[in-house]
């Protein structure tokens, strides 16, 4: 099925150093545009994290040190990224629990801040668990009727994950063909971080949803703890997930 766009939608898939968002690197990224009158663009680029890429993680990728040597840097092109990925929706499979939250820390250290927010965001793999419970390869095999035989490579998964969204609208006719329905429906959580350290409440209020303060509202917990804001921002949080209690205090407290 063809998909009902009003942005263009980029399909993307990131290979890294590791699985830790905070401080693992970018060493491929891969994505699909798919433009409103049904265009397709594809860009693959290796990039050089700049240290060395561990070998249980070129095990799952394929990736060298080699490979990437001589590669531009995540800095070097991501004006370039940014520019592609603006105004457009995005989608990718595991894309909002890894590969945003990841894509988004590697923007902010090249001193780029793009608001995910307002952005679409689906995540074909929670489609596909809520729909069928399974990974990708099999995802792709139980939608498309196909091996995906060049598995963790990025431009491979970006395609197999297209093909599979598309797929998904044919096979189940509760799902919209529309962007914003599929967003939400493909979350888990109302998240305001990636991370999901501060979540979204029933009356769209920010609460913590980690520690001590789980369940109370960010503007109480600042106002009643001061101390609390520097523990945030001196600790290994994400940098998105700091950005997003400072915005709140800069938004409640600065006025």
């Amino acid at each position: 099925m063809q998909l009902n766009l009003k942005n263009p939608l980029i399909f993307f898939d990131l290979e890294t150093t590791g699985i830790d968002v905070v401080n693992d690197r970018i060493v491929e990224i891969s994505y699909l545009k798919v433009y409103p009158n049904g265009i397709e663009e594809t860009k693959t680029m290796l990039i050089n994290p700049m240290r060395p890429i561990p070998p249980q993680a070129t095990e799952v990728h394929g990736i060298t040190d080699a490979d990437v040597a001589g590669k531009p840097s995540f800095k070097d092109v991501a004006k370039i990224i940014a520019r592609d990925f603006e105004g457009a929706d995005i989608a990718g499979y595991n894309s909002n629990r890894f590969d945003i939250p990841l894509f988004a820390e590697e923007l902010l250290r090249a001193g780029i801040d793009i608001d995910f927010s307002r952005r679409k965001l689906i995540d074909v793999q929670n489609i596909f668990h809520k729909m069928e419970q399974r990974t990708l390869l099999a995802a792709y095999k139980f939608y498309c009727d196909k091996d995906l035989n060049d598995a963790h490579s990025a431009e491979a998964d970006t395609k197999a994950t297209y093909e599979v969204l598309q797929s998904q609208l044919d096979r189940y006719p509760e799902l919209k063909n529309d962007v914003s329905f599929l967003s939400e429906f493909s979350a888990y959580n109302k998240n305001v971080d990636f991370a999901g350290r501060i979540i979204y409440n029933e009356t769209n209020q920010e609460v913590i949803n980690f520690g001590k303060y789980k369940g109370q509202l960010v503007v109480d917990v600042l106002k009643k703890d001061p101390g609390y804001y520097s523990w945030i921002m001196d600790a290994n949080f994400t940098l998105n997930t700091k950005q997003a209690f400072t915005r709140i205090k800069l938004r409640e407290f600065i006025r």
